[in-house]
């Protein structure tokens, strides 16, 4: 198993009270943004991955937004290339390009190359359809956000792997001339893993690839019944699907106590959280989701990634005033919201016990080959998201390493995803334990569900 850390790099100056006014991060004006602690930030954040490394976790996971003070990583392959070269030994996981609103697929083969060749072979490449706000930002068309990925993900492999020079014509986009000098250092390209919400398209077409699948912090029984599409997809391929194609990322804090642990996870929802990355007419643009997505989505009380969840889908239909809010009553209901989700798993907080126990029952249910950390959110000083890290690799992590090897959990760099033939016909092993969230009460048997 691997253990993986990120964060989504907050600009931590937004004041809190504008986020709050605005409704959501996305759209918030950047007249708020001051270049003196944006790059101090940027500075901070390098080092702080540099540090992940000196503790021991596997890889460290960088991830893009537009636009957004959530994320300062709007350009997250410059990152990646500083990260190639002051590491020298995790590898550097991309969760993920957005490649339908890029526009230029053969600009992204060439950067992903040089990271891999500076790095020299550490790169696992992820691609994204993008969160909707970004197709407002970059001015794409969200009603062809499927094909645009499916074609530039068609095409930057092929510039990869073909030798060229060559002409292409497709669907979206068209090149004379393709004949990339610089080709990946590992072959035939890196690694290329997919993270996501609970889109089902995306499931099946990970498992018809044969590429990981990293779940982004949904709720449990859902991402169950998601690995439970891949698999049977997999099995439709030919092959059985186990911990090598999934990797599932959670929101962590580590305290010397659960009461510190507690105050420091409050960052999670500093602004709102990520409840409020984007407004619902950003979120979810018309033409993006599929609807066997949003289904899923709506079933999603709060908590989910980006801003998407039930609560959200039903704003849609409301005519919200954008007046002045009772902000102590908002935050009363956010520290209400941030129990609930820790009562369903998806935040850990707590002391090293705490949260090695909770992570541990994570781990028995989905049975992920790669677990990523997700560091806390919001104004958290240096010291506390320090603090964190070095708790949870020093405490948490060797205990989580142990246990992975106990109930068998391998990555993708031990078994090749995809290597397990099944026959036509056989029946599939399971890629989950469901039993375990039906003991505690977090999800319904199947004839509980239908009786709802």
């Amino acid at each position: 198993m691997l253990i993986g850390y990120f964060t989504e790099r907050p600009y931590r100056s937004v004041p809190e009270e504008e986020v709050f006014k605005n409704r959501s991060f996305f759209g918030l004006s950047n007249k708020f943004f001051d270049p003196v602690k944006g790059s101090e930030d940027y500075r901070y954040y390098i080092e702080e991955y540099r540090y992940a490394e000196e503790l021991g976790f596997d890889l460290v996971a960088l991830n893009e937004h537009h636009g957004n003070p959530f994320c300062l990583g709007s350009v997250m392959n410059v990152e990646a290339a500083v990260l190639a070269y002051a590491t020298r030994r995790v590898r550097i996981v991309l969760i993920g390009n957005p490649l339908p609103v890029l526009k230029h697929p053969l600009r992204m083969a060439e950067e992903l190359a040089e990271i891999d060749l500076i790095s020299q072979g550490r790169l696992v490449t992820g691609w994204v359809r993008g969160a909707g706000s970004e197709q407002f930002f970059n001015n794409a068309n969200p009603a062809y956000n499927r094909e645009l990925f499916n074609e530039a993900h068609d095409f930057i492999v092929q510039a990869w792997t073909k030798p060229g020079p060559w002409r292409y014509e497709g669907e979206h986009f068209h090149y004379r001339h393709v004949n990339p000098w610089a080709l990946p250092y590992q072959k035939p390209h890196p690694p290329i893993w997919i993270p996501g919400i609970l889109s089902p398209e995306t499931v099946r077409w990970c498992a018809e690839h044969r590429y990981p699948y990293i779940g982004l912090g949904t709720e449990l029984g859902p991402t169950c019944d998601l690995w439970d599409i891949y698999a049977e997809e997999a099995a439709r391929y030919g092959y059985q699907a186990g911990t090598e194609n999934f990797g599932y990322l959670l929101p962590t804090v580590v305290g010397e106590t659960d009461e510190q642990a507690q105050e420091v996870a409050k960052n999670f929802i500093f602004g709102g959280g990520q409840n409020a990355f984007a407004l619902p007419e950003y979120a979810m643009p018309s033409g993006y989701n599929s609807k066997s997505a949003i289904r899923m989505l709506a079933k999603q009380p709060t908590g989910t990634w980006l801003g998407v969840s039930g609560d959200n889908l039903q704003r849609l239909s409301k005519d919200e005033a954008r007046g002045a809010a009772d902000y102590t009553e908002v935050k009363k209901k956010l520290a209400a919201g941030l129990e609930r989700i820790e009562g369903r798993l998806q935040l850990i907080a707590g002391s090293p016990k705490t949260v090695l126990e909770k992570v541990k029952t994570v781990l028995r249910v989905l049975r992920p080959g790669v677990f990523i950390m997700f560091n806390v959110q919001g104004a958290a000083s240096n010291e506390q998201r320090m603090g964190n890290m070095r708790l949870f690799a020093q405490e948490v992590m060797p205990g989580l390493r142990e246990y992975g090897k106990e109930i068998g959990l391998l990555d993708a760099f031990q078994k090749a995803p995809g290597s397990t033939k099944l026959e036509a016909g056989a029946k599939r092993a399971p890629v989950n334990n469901r039993e375990v969230l039906y003991d505690l009460g977090l999800y319904k048997r199947p004839e509980q569900r239908a009786q709802a």
